[in-house]
């Protein structure tokens, strides 16, 4: 008793955000193979799913469309059609359950023929300003299904400002913006690249991800992200970045979130297989170290299963 009431640091389902996959077959429901216990969820599937989820205290969910090959281009044309499986899933979502909040990605790389999260030239340069136009476009169709949260996760340049105005000139001044400020270009990405199929089809995203030894810089990228009009700051990946999380903390007076990502999941839920360690003890203690580094919020695929272990 007396431990419980000194402890400094707690996390509840109020800290976590868990990231969900849809399918285009609204009935399919497909495991990732590099994230035992996570599944692809068409509509049907993701209803349940998110019902279950709120009842047991989970309210926050980030949502990314698997889309088929047949709908890529270069241009990404599907990530803003209004009329796509995404984005009707969205509005249902939201229909179904309006108490829950809902946040989305922006970036090209689901919808792009090249992988990219940005629009590619001839010679494999990132067209950065170019991008923003299709960025804008997306962030918009979102609001307009209803989602509470647009997370810009393709760190092009001046994007929070551009999508932002957009937002704002539409009507949409309470649509919430969680900017990836310091997203690192990790290897801990691997998992979720293969949940949606969005791995670069040529080259790497280094030139517009960040450099994993540099702290400094994610200073520079949060300014930037403050000044443009975020909501909320992002740290990616979580726990091989604790000391970036308690940076922004210590400097910034926006919440602080930080994504847990697939690869920091997949060890955890392999070595547990394996019978290597406890998986609900690597989790809870993953989850408080980086609520204890300084993160608000947390992006999470152990939501669910933290919050089944908190009944």
């Amino acid at each position: 008793m007396i431990r419980a009431m000194v402890e400094e640091t707690k996390v509840t389902t109020d800290d976590l955000i868990f990231p969900l996959f849809l399918l285009e077959d609204p009935k399919g429901k497909i495991e990732v193979n590099s994230m035992p216990g996570i599944y692809r969820l068409g509509i049907d599937h993701m209803l349940k799913e998110i019902e279950e989820c709120l009842k047991l205290g989970v309210a926050a969910f980030d949502i990314f469309p698997v889309v088929n090959e047949a709908h890529k281009d270069k241009m990404a044309t599907k990530s803003h059609d209004s009329g796509f499986f995404y984005i009707t899933a969205l509005k249902e979502v939201k229909k179904r359950f309006p108490e829950a909040c809902i946040m989305t990605d922006v970036a090209m790389d689901p919808y792009s023929s090249d992988g990219h999260d940005g629009i590619v030239d001839e010679n494999g340069k990132i067209l950065n300003d170019e991008t923003l136009e299709v960025l804008g476009k997306m962030a918009l169709t979102q609001a307009e299904a209803g989602i509470d949260i647009i997370g810009p996760s393709d760190m092009m340049d001046g994007r929070v400002g551009y999508i932002r105005d957009i937002l704002d000139d539409n009507g949409f001044t309470e649509t919430s913006i969680m900017s990836y400020s310091a997203k690192y270009a990790s290897a801990f990405y691997g998992p979720f690249r293969d949940a949606l199929d969005s791995a670069p089809k040529s080259g790497d995203k280094k030139t517009y991800q960040m450099n994993p030894a540099n702290q400094r810089e994610a200073l520079i990228e949060a300014d930037l992200d403050v000044e443009e009009g975020a909501d909320f700051l992002m740290v990616k990946p979580a726990l091989a970045y604790l000391d970036v999380i308690k940076l922004l903390k210590d400097n910034y007076e926006l919440p602080i979130a930080a994504y847990n990502v697939s690869g920091e999941y997949a060890m955890v839920a392999a070595a547990a297989e394996k019978g290597w360690l406890d998986k609900t003890s690597a989790m809870n203690e993953s989850l408080l170290s980086i609520k204890r580094a300084g993160a608000d919020i947390i992006l999470t695929y152990f939501a669910k299963e933290f919050a089944k272990n908190k009944q």
